[in-house]
């Protein structure tokens, strides 16, 4: 199988009301990070260690990256000085591809390093570069990078142009609000789709207002790279039962300039997002603790592939603080005994929780040997968006063994060009019945004939035989082999359009492949229905897989990169028994839509009477359906659908690409 590897920080406040909150958070009596079997110890007084990179983007190995991108980011473990020129942080291709010019910046905390290309210099398409952080120093110590750090991504052959949203927010947002019971004392985020360009994450961009009496608050934003995920830090607890409203503005955009989508104008125009909540007093300090690990500790087998990754508490319902989650606290160590350190393509929380942090080494880890985790407590160590922050009493170690790379050491299937696809009808094409149905990323199809693509528009103002009760809102960009019924493509089919979808078939194929090809796995019954699943392969026994009358639940037990792979010879139906029982597939345990599977031999039914949520990458053969003609119900696919002989038809559906 084809494989990939690799994968704001927030100024602390100084705050003299809280202070003597802060004092309890060093309370080591009641530190239950023994729950996850680890080792707790007293921590460092200080650190004089060199920074270290935290994560990048585009991600280590990235395939199928937008050719529009206009910036390429490192993240830090600590603020950093300014790197003096792009000798500094380079961004390389080999010949005839030109290494493009660019300038360099910071964000507002210094922390996250920003390669700018110049307004004329453009990425190629199909092209391999290499990107390299040489000349980055610490602002506190002067200490520079203990090595240059180098990462790759190939392009894709298409631009980006599907517009960011905003996939959740702390305090949550309700409609239609206020969210009730905030803490006064706590940071207020919001976490995107994809990747944002840091230098537009500012307090123009992110505002926390209320009205008076009440008096709008002074605060710190940053931006989180590791968590895709914006902050405002108030300089002073909010004020007890007062309403604020927090907005994220259309000057936000992604790293290819795409202006944020929010909830004030429908796709595919950008707006703002605005959210309410009501203050509730300030929460009391509670230590933190690791309360699960993966791998476990002593746990013998761990596959080479394996990221590291540690589940938190944090007190009421907050969310780790990014800035203080790095390769600096989270710090991986081996093979014994020589124990040199690991170098991490990111160190990452998970965007769904904020409480799973992921180690991810950049290259593979050695078999049979044996390996030490530490996360760093106390004043330099992790720590949540409680204002001030709570941590950790101790540092907690633990220590795994690697076995061999077997067959259960899964890894994402690449999917290269045909990632930012929510929907591809192969050589057939798409049809969308309903007034809801949103693809938050591109379709395509390499159909010849105008009829086969019907009922959808798109961010560049192709529209394709739309009607008033057939309108599907294309969050991206349609590529086909045919021309549209109005817009840009109109007079005759764009040849361009063409080549990026023929690529996106191949790639689509290519997948579906490596998919079948695994090994068989195991076997958990015809019917999913009611069952939690831990990671790995399943495959159908009589050739079909069902989700029949309960849900299913698929539990990445504190590994955010476990992978799950359902093969199936013949169909693929979810929902039911009888088509007004939806039915819905469950992310627990730190879980991601981006890491499902569905390999179908024929074709998916998925909740043919609306309703229901799907999730992962479905790979079909023969076509798809979700839901049927006249249903209201929205049915929600967090993840795929990708056909590739047969049409695609959705009704009434809202497919969510996952981000990278």
């Amino acid at each position: 199988m084809r494989v990939a590897t690799g994968y704001y920080t927030l100024p602390k406040a100084l705050l003299v009301l809280l202070s003597a909150l802060a004092a309890g958070c060093g309370d080591s009596s009641s530190d239950p990070s023994s729950a996850a079997s680890g080792t707790s110890t007293t921590p460092p007084t200080s650190m004089s260690a060199p920074p270290t990179v935290s994560t990048v983007s585009p991600r280590n190995n990235a395939a199928g990256v937008a050719i529009n991108t206009r910036v390429v980011l490192a993240a830090f473990s600590e603020p950093m000085a300014a790197i003096a020129d792009t000798t500094g942080f380079t961004l390389t291709c080999a010949a005839p591809c030109t290494n493009p010019s660019a300038t360099l910046s910071r964000d507002a905390t210094n922390t996250i390093a920003i390669f700018t290309l110049t307004p004329a210099a453009t990425l190629a398409p199909g092209t391999l570069y290499t990107a390299t952080v040489t000349g980055a120093t610490s602002l506190a110590t002067g200490l520079a990078l203990a090595s240059p750090y180098s990462w790759q991504f190939t392009t894709g052959a298409a631009a980006n142009t599907t517009r960011p949203q905003v996939a959740f927010t702390f305090p949550a947002t309700t409609i239609p609000g206020p969210t009730l019971g905030a803490a006064s004392n706590t940071a207020i985020t919001a976490t995107f789709t994809e990747d944002m360009d840091p230098a537009t994450i500012s307090a123009g961009s992110f505002t926390v207002t209320c009205s008076a009496p009440c008096v709008s608050p002074v605060g710190t934003v940053a931006y989180s790279l590791g968590t895709r995920s914006a902050s405002f830090t108030p300089a002073l607890p909010l004020m007890a039962n007062a309403t604020y409203t927090a907005s994220i503005t259309t000057v936000a955009t992604d790293q290819a300039g795409n202006a944020v989508a929010g909830n004030q104008a429908p796709l595919p125009a950008a707006s703002s997002y605005i959210w309410t909540f009501t203050a509730a007093g300030v929460s009391a300090p509670s230590n933190l603790a690791v309360v699960s690990t993966s791998p476990e500790a002593g746990q013998a087998g761990v596959c080479p592939n394996a990221s590291v990754n540690a589940s938190f508490s944090a007190a009421s319902g907050l969310q780790m603080d990014p800035s203080t989650v790095n390769a600096a606290t989270f710090t991986v160590t081996g093979p014994a005994p020589a124990s040199t350190s690991v170098t991490a393509a990111s160190v990452t929380l998970d965007a769904a929780t904020g409480r799973i942090a992921t180690f991810t080494p950049q290259s593979a880890l050695t078999a049979k040997g044996v390996y030490s985790a530490t996360i760093l407590g106390g004043s330099a160590g992790v720590k949540d968006l409680a204002v001030p922050g709570n941590q950790m009493a101790n540092v907690f170690t633990w220590s795994f063994t690697v076995g061999s790379a077997t067959g259960k050491c899964l890894a994402p299937v690449v999917l290269a060009s045909v990632s930012p696809y929510g929907t591809f009808g192969g050589s057939a094409g798409m049809t969308n019945s309903g007034i809801l149905s949103v693809v938050n990323g591109n379709i395509g199809t390499i159909a010849t004939t105008t009829s086969s693509i019907t009922g959808f528009n798109d961010t560049a103002g192709d529209i394709y035989t739309q009607t008033t009760a057939n309108i599907g809102t294309v969050n991206g960009t349609i590529y086909t082999c045919t021309n549209s019924t109005t817009g840009p493509t109109a007079a005759a089919p764009n040849a361009a359009a063409c080549a990026i979808a023929t690529q996106a078939q191949h790639d689509a194929q290519s997948a579906y492949l490596d998919l079948a090809g695994l090994p068989p796995g195991a076997n958990p019954g015809a019917n999913l229905a009611g069952q939690t699943l831990a990671p790995g392969v399943y495959t159908a026994p009589s050739g079909s897989f069902a989700i029949h009358g309960a849900d299913l639940t698929l539990d990445a037990q504190g590994d955010a990169d476990a992978i799950w792979v359902f093969q199936m010879a013949s169909t693929l139906t979810v929902g039911g028994p009888g088509a007004a029982a939806p039915q819905s597939v469950i992310l627990a345990g730190g879980a991601q839509a981006k890491n499902v599977y569905w390999q179908v031999g024929s074709a998916a039914t998925i909740n043919a009477g609306g309703g229901g949520t799907m999730v992962g990458t479905i790979i079909s053969q023969a076509g798809a359906t979700f839901s049927t003609l006249g249903n209201t119900s929205i049915v929600t696919l967090n993840g795929r659908v990708l056909s590739l002989n047969a049409s695609v038809t959705i009704v009434d559906t809202v497919i969510n690409v996952p981000a990278p």
